[in-house]
Order: C-alpha cells, then structure tokens, then sequence
C-alpha cells in the first residue's frame, strides 16, 4: 500500500517538523514516522468500515420504512432490500478478520461522528448510480461490485467533509487520503465473489526494507545536515541558503543522502522521486532547480568515485 514515494514524503515531514522545533529531538522524529506510517493503516481501515456503516445505515432505513404507515421513496423500489444485500458490502460487513482488526484498534470513529454516515449515505441514495441500481431488478456480483466502485470513486473518496474531518483528527492523514483511496478502489475493483477474509487486511509496507529505508533515510539526513548544506552551497554560489525554500532545501539533503547512501537506489530514481515530490510540495520552479543541483552532485560524484551504485536496478 504504501509506496516509496510516499515513504520519501513522510521523511520529509518529520525533517521539516525538527527543523520548526525546538525541543524536538531526533529519537522523537523517529518514533513520529513509525507512527505516522502505522496511522496510515488506520486511515485505510477506516475507510473500509465506513461502507459497513452505509450498509448498516441502509438496513436500518429498510426496516423504518417497513415499520412506518407513511413509508418513503424506498416503498417504490421492487427490492428495497437490494443494496443491504450487496454481495460485496456483505464480504465486508462480515469480514471476521475485518471485525477482529477494528475491535483491537477500537476504531469506533463513525460511531461517535454519525453524522458523516448520514450525509454519506443521503449523496448515496440521491445518487443516479443508486436509482439504476435499485430500478434493476436482477442482480450478480459484478453488477454489485460495479455499484460500490463507482459510490466509492465518485461520492465517498471525493467527499470534502470526510477530508476535513480527517484533516482535523490527524494533520498527517491529509496526504495519505488520496493513497488510501486510490489503493482502496483498485482492491475494491480486483475483488472477487470468493475471496479470503484476509485480502481486505493487506500488508501496509510491501516488506521489512521500506521501514528499515525510512529510518536510514531520515537518521542519515539529520546526522549529516552541516555536510549536505556545504554540498548545496557549493553548487550555489550565488545563493543565500536563507533564500532557499524551506521544503527545496530538505528534499535536497534527502536527496543527497539517499545518492550516498543507498547504493541498490538508482541515481534517476532518486532525482525523478524528488522532482515529483517538490512539484506537489513546493514552489513551481522547485523542481528546476532541485534537478539542477542533483544533477551536478550525480556529475561530480562518478568523477570522484564517490556515487556507488549496485543491484538489479541497474542493469
């Protein structure tokens, strides 16, 4: 789930959180992007309960309206029972592992913001995805699939409450929301009729290498800071390091750090990662510039056998 990339963004925010501080400490930064990663498979765990909610949501508004003389719209609908029933939504409602998962982590956040699954499920229900649905009166897997796919691409990824509410819980999950969601819509979108429990509760880092990645790369750029800064000023004698933007210089250092110190990491991939992460994060002319001074240290490292790269990348 959690790419390098991302991997790269989280370092650099716990760089710029120590660098904005004073009474941060580098064991702290360390044990903050432990937990900022591991939050991230909250977030992911989170937005998978929030279709158990609107399948909740659904049955309860299917037995009022039973219940009620007056009924509602729903009473027009040959099968009011069609959405509860969504073979896909009932993969994850009774989800063992799933159930077990958010127990242990007592993630009862939409039990105490109820009101999101209500204005969640109310954009569902007006929804022209949700009035095809329920006008057909046959039903497959694949049809209930389809529908979750495109509530969850066009109505519950998109929802600007859900973000600020996200925003406001944790200040990190803010740029994990758009990985999450993308994640989550390509397993919903691979899901078949017959899959295992634990296909719903992937790894979060593809193995050990991505967290023991992300601790070198954040130690060794904190350590060796007054050594990246000459690297930088050397290839900018004109500039005043004050004028270089605060996210520009830390993604430079990064960078250098991890031409230095990660052999197995192509150059290229290096300087491409850093480019799309400062046009993301910083200025518009970022990533010219940060391109310009990787480039001359990649130069300047192979003339003086400084830059060893090793590894199946590389062939």
């Amino acid at each position: 789930m959690l790419t390098r990339r991302h991997i790269r963004v989280k370092v650099m925010q716990c760089i710029y959180a120590l660098t904005h501080s004073q009474d941060d400490t580098l064991e702290k930064q360390v044990k903050f992007l432990k937990y900022s990663i591991d939050n991230m498979y909250t977030l992911y765990l989170l937005m998978l309960s929030l279709l158990i909610e609107l399948q909740s949501k659904a049955e309860e508004q299917v037995k009022l309206s039973s219940n009620s003389y007056l009924g509602n719209s729903t009473d027009n609908q040959l099968n009011k029972d069609k959405f509860v029933n969504n073979k896909l939504l009932l993969q994850i409602v009774d989800n063992k592992l799933l159930k077990e998962e958010l127990s242990k982590r007592k993630l009862n956040n939409w039990y105490l913001n109820e009101e999101y699954v209500r204005l969640i499920y109310k954009e569902v229900v007006a929804s022209d995805y949700y009035s095809a649905y329920m006008a057909n009166a046959k039903s497959s897997y694949s049809e209930d699939k389809e529908l979750i796919v495109q509530l969850y691409k066009n109505i519950i990824a998109p929802n600007e409450k859900i973000y600020d509410y996200f925003e406001d819980d944790k200040l990190t999950w803010i740029d994990d929301i758009p990985i999450v969601n993308t994640f989550l819509l390509k397993l919903l979108k691979k899901t078949t009729e017959d899959e295992i429990d634990s296909y719903f509760l992937p790894a979060l880092l593809k193995d050990d290498d991505d967290m023991v990645y992300a601790k070198q790369l954040l130690t060794k750029t904190l350590l060796n800071d007054a050594l990246y800064v000459e690297e930088i000023e050397g290839k900018t004698p004109n500039w005043d390091k004050d004028r270089i933007a605060d996210i520009d210089a830390i993604l430079l250092k990064m960078g250098i750090c991890e031409l230095l110190n990660f052999p197995s990491i192509p150059e290229k991939v290096t300087i491409n990662e850093f480019l799309e992460i400062a046009k993301e994060y910083s200025t518009p002319k970022s990533s010219i510039f940060i391109n310009g001074i990787l480039d001359k240290l990649v130069r300047e490292y192979k003339e003086n056998g400084k830059l060893k790269k090793m590894g199946r990348g590389l062939l």
